[in-house]
């Protein structure tokens, strides 16, 4: 017999008080074990929530170890060089990790297992070539301009390129993970495995004898990065290899890359604005700097995390409901906002009363970024009040449109960047960074409504264009 929440209350409790709790526990019973698209999404969507959460726990454990480990200076180093590896290597992909949640599902409801075969081992190959190639080319630029660069930044950077192809690997099974709904395999190696293995790496490099400094973090990460990824390619293939039969295989590599094309853009610009302020920090300021910035930016994960879980559950219906169900796709879609906007809004309050005490873990030099956080939460809550409109526009082919709007955020920032940090410093930052945020979710909220007619803003009523 199947758990219910509701039942199980009715015999547990008092009969008024089940009374009253049956409205929530009969909502807790349908986002557990509902059949539907709606219901299956949700449930993707918390299970995505709590693995993020769990790894913002961890990843700000180990961050704290690794500032308490390295100081400020080589932590600072550590973290720009892992920043850009994880952009690097994530843009590597060449929006295959995005394009893979549209096919997939596609391919399977359409019964093209030709295609869906083809599309499964083409991507692995692909992204893993060009990942490797990317690396190969970032080291040998990182050797010509070393003479330009900080003398303490060239080996990092030289032993971060060799992450980047397990990196842009990692991103795709996580894509072909989601695309077959396995919350569950694809976020917990990227977000839980990953970063327990860095810690853990470090921990041992440090007990043998090894200097606590930023090459023996990022040689831990390599590890962690290499261990990862085996794994998980192992298990999606194990997996894949159970659900789909042997069979004949179609390669249409030049149409998924066109359509991946956009795609790539739309991420490019969107992990760009994500980490442009960190690494904008990290071209006019001193690592120190990077470090406080970069610990304060931590601290704020819980809150960009329901963003990215809602994200994380919700693209492939979106692009199911895409196809002949316009009125299922409008309230979905606004249904969504719900999700990202109070989940945020209850998790920035939490960050901004706990923020101080959070940052003095790292030490007593980062606290200098709390008063940060209430500038930069405003952004992060902007976004949030508009939902994953991203998703919305990418899963439905108006990713074109999309990365424009990604592309004019990006200019935006970037610009504010250079005109500010020479004069606020880390305010600078967090002022192009907020202002950013509030742009990109207005932008991309007017595009949603000039394309479908729905209003994705959470206080405003829904309504559609004529």
């Amino acid at each position: 017999m199947r758990f219910s929440a509701a039942i199980t209350a009715e015999r547990l409790l008092p009969q008024r008080m089940a009374l009253r709790a049956k409205p929530l526990l009969d909502r807790v019973d349908g986002l557990l074990f509902a059949t539907d698209e709606r219901g299956e999404a949700g449930r993707i969507s918390l299970i995505a929530f709590v693995v993020r959460v769990v790894s913002a726990v961890i990843a700000f454990a180990s961050q704290v170890l690794m500032a308490r480990w390295m100081g400020s200076f080589e932590y600072g180093i550590l973290v720009l060089v892992w920043t850009t590896a994880i952009i690097v290597g994530s843009l590597a992909c060449l929006g295959f990790h995005t394009s893979v949640i549209r096919f997939i599902p596609e391919y399977r409801e359409r019964g093209l297992l030709a295609e869906l075969r083809g599309i499964l081992l083409a991507s692995r190959l692909f992204v893993l070539g060009i990942s490797t190639l990317v690396a190969a080319l970032g080291a040998l630029g990182v050797w010509f301009l070393s003479d330009w660069m900080e003398s303490y930044y060239v080996v990092p950077f030289l032993l971060g390129a060799l992450c980047l192809p397990m990196i842009a690997l990692t991103d795709l099974l996580q894509g072909i993970a989601r695309a077959h709904s396995w919350a569950l395999f694809a976020l917990t190696p990227t977000y839980i495995m990953r970063p327990l293995l860095i810690l853990a790496f470090m921990a041992l490099a440090v007990w043998t004898g090894f200097a606590p400094d930023a090459r023996t973090g990022i040689l831990a990460s390599i590890a962690a990065t290499y261990t990862t990824s085996v794994v998980q390619l192992a298990g999606v293939t194990r997996r894949i290899d159970l659900k789909l039969p042997g069979g004949p295989m179609a390669i249409h590599l030049g149409q998924w890359f066109m359509i991946s094309l956009p795609i790539f853009l739309v991420e490019s610009f969107f992990f760009l604005l994500t980490n442009a302020d960190v690494l904008m920090v990290g071209f006019y300021l001193q690592p120190d700097d990077v470090a406080v910035y970069f610990a304060t930016v931590k601290t704020l994960a819980l809150v960009h995390f329901v963003y990215f879980a809602v994200k994380a559950g919700v693209a492939t219906r979106y692009a199911q409901f895409m196809h002949g169900q316009p009125d299922r796709l409008a309230a979905f879609a606004r249904e969504t906002v719900s999700w990202t906007f109070w989940p945020s809004l209850a998790m920035a309050a939490l960050v901004l009363v706990l923020g101080e005490p959070m940052l003095t873990l790292f030490g007593p030099e980062f606290v200098a970024g709390y008063p940060l956080l209430f500038l930069l939460v405003l952004g992060v809550v902007a976004r949030a009040a508009v939902g994953p409109c991203e998703s919305l526009l990418t899963m439905t082919g108006n990713q074109n449109i999309c990365a424009f709007v990604y592309a004019l955020t990006l200019a935006l920032n970037i610009g504010l960047n250079v005109a500010l940090i020479p004069h606020f410093h880390l305010w600078g930052a967090a002022m192009s960074t907020a202002f950013a945020m509030v742009f990109e979710a207005a932008a991309l909220s007017y595009t949603v409504w000039r394309r479908f007619g729905i209003v994705m803003v959470i206080f405003i009523p829904a309504r559609t264009v004529s």
